[in-house]
């Protein structure tokens, strides 16, 4: 973090300090956590009252790991607290008055409703050849997330990436106000939380916050594929720059092919001129996300041909995400099961079948959560586009999976387990995909033998 006393703390978030007779001498240098378990000297703690916990009562455990105060609601007895009024906007206030400490560093915000944390995994990996570059820990891309990625930078960081999530209206206006962005992605909109949004253009209009908070000097880069997202170039201030295979795109994809792993290669086009990209992240869905990392990291300077080489040698970080693990016996597990909806179930499904195999190809799907009244059709069209495809075995897990219409439904996941573990055969390919609440990630680790069901078996994880 940028160090700051906590005087200046104090002032930016509007709070009152007790048990501290100098604020001024006492310097934040540490970590921001909501974690107390994560303190250690210099920590800020940043005391949270959830459903189920207070994060009050961790306050002395804070300190006692090297916290030098707490961001609370409340005064602790004995422990240096800013007492506010309303934690969470707070720390907003906390983390954007750190950024405008550091005003060397250039800020790209991402936004869409699927792609979001890929693509900035992908983007982090690229900007940060060139320079330190802070990104979010897998999916804090919400009203703490952003202030908790925020208040990572540190005096040497150059390139700030966040996320920007949103399940209404605001939301990401509100974020932007804590990270104003030089750089401005937007991914997609698909149907993922219609059901809290009432429609896809409500959803287009929640992610159209983000372009119309890029200054005049700053960048757009909309996917030129999707209309809704496309459509947002209208009135904005910044410049805009449209990315995608469309050829009304600046930085667009040509002679795109897909190897064995369903990793796809490409000519990379833009105004600087025209290079071969070859992924490591499996689904053609990733040409997209990668266009759109082309096109920031070139507008904050990096060369074409360093683009494409940190583009082609980036792999997986967040965990769940197209993570393919080759096990001992021959079995192919992709464990894509962190999120879903509609669209990211269908780039899931399409690049379950561009893996090559020489067995069978299972589409393990649960629950696509929040789709509202239309959920039950939503997930009729996946089990049909799944069949149009020639998925070999589609199963069903969950309640919230029954309208698949799949062959196979089972109840919860360690029935799944024991169905797949007695039919799963080498050479065949396993495609887990749910909404995360689903829980077919867990599953998807069971089968591959990884995460706390890792036995030390060799294994060999797709590179």
């Amino acid at each position: 973090m940028i160090p700051v006393s906590l005087a200046d703390l104090v002032h930016v978030t509007g709070g009152a300090l007790h048990h501290c007779d100098d604020p001024a001498a006492v310097v934040v240098d540490g970590v921001v956590t909501t974690d107390s378990r994560d303190c250690r000297p210099g920590s800020l703690y940043v005391a949270r009252v959830g459903e189920f916990a207070d994060g009050h009562d961790y306050a002395p455990a804070a300190v006692a790991a090297g916290a030098v105060a707490v961001l609370g609601s409340r005064p602790v007895a004995g422990v240096p607290t800013i007492v506010v009024d309303d934690v969470q906007t707070a720390f907003g206030r906390l983390a954007r008055g750190v950024l405008d400490r550091a005003p060397g560093v250039q800020v790209v915000a991402i936004t869409g409703s699927s792609g979001k944390t890929t693509t900035k995994d992908l983007l982090a990996s690229v900007l940060s050849t060139v320079g330190e570059t802070v990104a979010p820990v897998n999916s804090l891309n919400g009203e703490i997330g952003v202030p908790l990625t925020v208040c990572r930078i540190t005096p040497a960081t150059r390139y700030l990436v966040v996320e920007m999530g949103a399940r209404g209206i605001g939301h990401v206006e509100y974020l932007t106000h804590i990270a104003p962005p030089q750089v401005a992605i937007v991914l997609n909109v698909g149907s993922a939380h219609v059901g809290e949004f009432g429609s896809r253009a409500n959803i287009a209009l929640a992610k159209s916050e983000l372009p119309k908070a890029v200054p005049p000097d700053g960048l757009t880069i909309l996917n030129a594929d999707d209309p809704l997202v496309a459509a947002m170039a209208a009135g904005l201030q910044s410049r805009v720059q449209l990315v995608g295979r469309s050829p009304e795109a600046e930085v667009r994809a040509e002679d795109v092919a897909v190897d064995e792993w369903g990793r796809a290669a490409y000519d990379l086009i833009a105004p600087q001129g025209r290079t071969r990209v070859s992924l490591q992240l499996s689904g053609a869905h990733q040409v997209a996300n990668s266009l759109a990392v082309a096109a920031a990291a070139l507008e904050l300077g990096m060369p074409l041909d360093r683009v494409a080489e940190a583009l082609s040698e980036a792999t997986p970080v967040s965990r769940w995400r197209m993570e393919i693990t080759e096990r001992a016996d021959g079995v192919v597990v992709v464990n894509d099961a962190y999120n879903a909806n509609p669209d990211s179930m269908r780039a899931a499904l399409d690049a379950l079948v561009a893996i090559s195999t020489s067995g069978a190809r299972w589409a393990v799907l649960g629950g696509m959560l929040e789709l509202g009244p239309d959920g039950d059709r939503e997930h009729a069209a996946i089990g049909s586009y799944a069949a149009t495809l020639g998925v070999d075995h589609v199963v069903a897990v969950g309640d919230g999976a029954r309208a698949y219409g799949a062959g196979e439904w089972l109840p919860d996941v360690d029935a799944a387990h024991e169905f797949l573990a007695a039919r799963l055969r080498p050479g065949d390919v396993v495609l887990l995909k749910s909404s995360r609440d689903s829980g077919l990630r867990w599953l998807g680790d069971r089968l591959a033998g990884t995460g706390e069901w890792a036995d030390g078996n060799e294994r060999t994880v797709a590179p």
